[in-house]
């Protein structure tokens, strides 16, 4: 099965049981805590993700998969590392940052399309068997599977680390009615080091293995639909969609595996570009930038909100300083005022945040 996953651009394949009971009482402590913020999804499917054979009746095991994202261009022997390349943007304010995993394909389509052919080439070997397949699109407990089938250990930012291939890797899972020898676990190595911890923007990691989805970006910019909360808008950056940092700054991913497929290639528009340019985006042109890939569900109207907020921090940091790439403070100001009578709310109360940046920081 291992041979037949990598033809199909997976990196690794494993085997878990379907009894998380272990793992019910911290899903219940965290979704009680409310860290799941608007996910409201979470919370109404209850303990189901701990529970395979509730999601899937007859299920018995299931088959883990991981999938490297990292775009195949990416300069692996850049003169300090993919990593720096990365964190370097955030030091260029007027330039919006979309995290890795999103300026390709969907990889909801990619995944799932494979683990689709991964399912058809088991039945031909052993003829029809119940079967579904996920990628992040059910209740499912994608890490604590991944985990216990080998695919890694959970990093103390809750993500699976691989010490051959880092975190850079998407998850996804067939759940099968046949059982299945289970893989072997591996153990953590973490050692001693909080470097996820200490370089979360917002503090979202609040203890090793537990996150505050409430205060992280990737949750803000993505999942939640309302205003970003404004003590919360500063420490965003300019970070317009998710955030890479806790993966940036861990040592594990100088072993970051660069994909085999052309799907997670960099798309034009989406990398290194300037805050006012993508500010300036119509739907129309949203829509046909982000067309097939993972940006395009949040809407055009919440990557203005994303991309106001930047703006505003971009804004701050040119009024206060003149370091190459702070941006111009008359283009910041005209991109912002182009939108300032926005027809959408949400739209017109991050702009005026924005543009009250500029004044503080004068």
């Amino acid at each position: 099965m291992q041979e037949w996953a990598r033809e199909l651009g997976f990196s690794q394949i494993g085997v878990a049981g379907v009894d998380l009971s272990a793992a019910e009482p911290g899903l219940a402590a965290w979704l009680a805590q409310g860290f799941h913020g608007d996910m409201h999804y979470m919370a109404s499917h209850g303990l189901k993700r701990a529970r395979p054979a509730e999601l899937v009746p007859g299920t018995v095991s299931v088959i883990t998969a991981r999938m490297d994202y990292l775009p195949r261009h990416t300069p692996e022997r850049a003169p300090d590392g993919w990593q720096a390349l990365e964190l370097g943007r955030l030091a260029r304010p007027a330039e919006g940052i979309v995290s890795i995993y999103a300026r390709g394909r969907d990889y909801h389509k990619v995944l799932r399309a494979r683990l689709q052919k991964l399912s058809d080439r088991i039945a031909a070997e052993v003829g029809p068997f119940g079967h579904r397949v996920f990628t992040d699109s059910a209740p499912v407990l994608e890490a604590e599977l991944a985990s216990r089938s080998g695919q890694g250990w959970r990093g103390r930012h809750t993500l699976v680390l691989n010490r051959e291939a880092g975190s850079m890797f998407f998850l996804g899972e067939i759940y099968v009615d046949m059982a299945l020898p289970e893989s072997a676990p591996v153990t953590p190595h973490c050692g001693s080091c909080t470097a996820c911890i200490d370089i979360c923007p917002t503090q979202a990691i609040i203890a090793p293995h537990r996150l505050d989805a409430r205060r992280c970006i990737s949750y803000l910019t993505i999942e939640h639909a309302g205003p970003i909360p404004q003590e919360l808008r500063p420490l965003m950056g300019n970070r317009i969609y998710g955030c890479d940092d806790c993966q940036l700054i861990c040592p594990w991913n100088k072993f970051a595996q660069v994909s085999r497929l052309p799907d997670f290639d960099e798309r034009n528009g989406l990398a290194g570009q300037q805050l006012v340019h993508l500010f300036a985006w119509d739907e129309a042109t949203f829509l046909r930038m982000t067309e097939g890939g993972p940006i395009r569900r949040i809407g055009h109207e919440r990557w203005l909100r994303n991309v106001a907020v930047a703006l505003g921090n971009a804004l701050r940091a040119a009024t206060q300083g003149s370091a190459e790439g702070m941006g111009d403070v008359q283009a910041l100001r005209a991109a912002l005022h182009s939108r300032a009578g926005d027809e959408s709310a949400l739209v017109r109360d991050h702009v005026a945040w924005a543009l009250a940046q500029g004044v503080q920081g004068a």
